[in-house]
């Protein structure tokens, strides 16, 4: 894999791109575009273990996070910070969701929105990208949250129609929503979230 091709993909589908080595500079660089505003988190493991809920609000950012303070309606914030299941080399940006309110503010509400993501999420293609997101993310989270579903026993996809089922929505970017002012992947070289 080309980092440099895959984020001139994902500049090229509209996004801004910012690349980080190492988590700890990807977390710094998030407080300090942060820091001032209001912000909701959606679930992630991602941003749980960059520490980022600690980061931005000790940076000044009033931070609205269900995993941690109850938060509020991810979509009345100013930014939004959230991860994805899956990223295609040819730049989408791939999610899952059972309630909807991660994909729904990644689509519209606040002006700002960053998309934190290690390189693990990436993959070839679109499909790949879904495929990973369904084959992948989804089980593990289901065993994550102690699931009644198949996936959650076996940590394979059955496209079950249990009613625990979390996969209920998925979302693709091809593009920024023009609703966004700023709408940005902050990319990390290491394997971070499922």
């Amino acid at each position: 894999m080309e980092l440099d091709k895959v984020c001139a993909a994902f500049r090229a589908h509209g996004f801004a791109v910012t690349y980080f080595e190492r988590a700890a500079d990807a977390t710094a660089y998030l407080a300090t575009a942060c820091a001032g505003h209001s912000v909701s988190f959606g679930g992630s493991m991602t941003l749980d273990t960059l520490g980022a809920y600690d980061a931005l609000t000790n940076a000044g950012a009033t931070v609205h996070w269900h995993w941690k303070n109850g938060g509020v309606r991810v979509q009345d914030s100013e930014i939004y910070v959230t991860s994805a299941n899956g990223l295609s080399q040819t730049g989408e940006i791939v999610n899952l969701d059972g309630s909807g309110n991660r994909v729904s503010a990644a689509i519209y509400g606040p002006k700002r929105c960053y998309t934190v993501c290690g390189v693990n999420k990436l993959e070839p293609t679109l499909a790949d990208a879904i495929r990973r997101t369904r084959e992948i993310a989804a089980p593990r989270n289901a065993q994550r949250l102690q699931c009644k579903t198949p996936c959650a026993v076996d940590g394979v996809c059955h496209d079950c129609q249990s009613p625990a089922r979390i996969c209920r929505a998925l979302s693709v970017l091809f593009a920024p929503p023009m609703s966004f002012a700023h709408y940005e992947l902050v990319l990390i070289g290491q394997d971070l979230g499922y």
